[in-house]
């Protein structure tokens, strides 16, 4: 499965990213939530994992956006983030998100996590 991971910070990317192909996926990396639109236009990933606070666009805007390409109306997204309070799970999922998770993330459940939202969907 290709996993378009869209995170600004290089020790949380590094993370996901070796998460990732230990569990036999591979990983597109974007720093940036202009860079995340346009990899998900281009990649066509099968999830994508977003983190919400970037440098350029919050991860909810970079959501909207990509829910317009098309194609990618289904494409489940993962909000990351580390800022949760109350009313967050409501913002991300009217924002296009079909999960959210807050930081920081354990490595050694994040994938049963992902899976368990995946499998919500089906």
């Amino acid at each position: 499965m290709k996993v378009l991971v869209v995170e600004d910070e290089p020790n949380n990317m590094k993370l996901m990213s070796i998460v990732l192909k230990k569990h036999g996926h591979e990983p597109v990396e974007a720093f940036t939530g202009q860079e995340g639109a346009e990899k998900a236009a281009s990649s066509r990933p099968d999830l994508i994992l977003m983190d919400i606070k970037l440098p350029d666009m919050d991860g909810l805007e970079v959501t909207r956006r990509i829910r317009k390409i098309k194609n990618m109306k289904d494409v489940p997204i993962i909000a990351i983030t580390s800022y949760a309070m109350a009313g967050d799970r409501e913002e991300v999922t009217k924002a296009g998100c079909n999960g959210y998770f807050e930081k920081p993330i354990n490595p050694l459940t994040i994938m049963n996590e992902i899976e368990a939202i995946l499998k919500e969907r089906t």
